[in-house]
């Protein structure tokens, strides 16, 4: 029995495969899993490096917080000629502050969308007395401002 030219390539084929694909299936057969615990099995190691992470990742957010912070306030050189002296809240989204220009201080009325002058004064010294702290907001500028809007009215 001849083999045919068509038979001869099944053949031919069929070692082909047979010479590619075993080696693959034998290790197939030879690969185990991996053991995995359950879900339920977490050690309390694992539960401290969590809440570690969580703590570290808090104190980032806080460092960036502050340091954004520092980084735009105001900038209060030599050379400015607009400052803010102090300011009092009046309401809740409402505030009276008091501005230096140069020579002349304003007490400036802020609200949400508008800002109206309300007084203006040439530049003098506010007294400080070392019980008032550095940012004058203890109570002395609402003091100072009552006198100056009663003087107005009255005059």
């Amino acid at each position: 029995m001849n083999p045919t030219p068509n038979n001869f390539l099944k053949r031919i084929r069929f070692c082909f495969i047979a010479v590619l694909f075993v080696p693959l299936l034998s290790k197939a057969q030879t690969v185990r899993p991996t053991y995995t615990p359950p879900p339920d099995a977490v050690s309390s190691g694992s539960i401290l490096q969590v809440i570690f992470s969580l703590l570290l990742v808090l104190a980032a957010v806080a460092l960036v917080a502050w340091v954004l912070k520092r980084i735009n306030l105001p900038q209060h050189g030599a050379g400015s000629v607009l400052r803010v002296i102090s300011g009092v809240a009046v309401g809740q989204r409402e505030r009276i502050v008091l501005v230096e220009v140069k020579d002349t201080w304003l007490v400036v009325g802020v609200a949400p969308g508008q800002v109206r002058t309300l007084h203006s004064m040439p530049k003098t010294e506010l007294p400080i007395t070392p019980t008032e702290s550095p940012s004058g907001m203890d109570g002395k500028f609402q003091g100072w401002l009552k006198q100056v809007m009663e003087k107005r009215n009255a005059g």
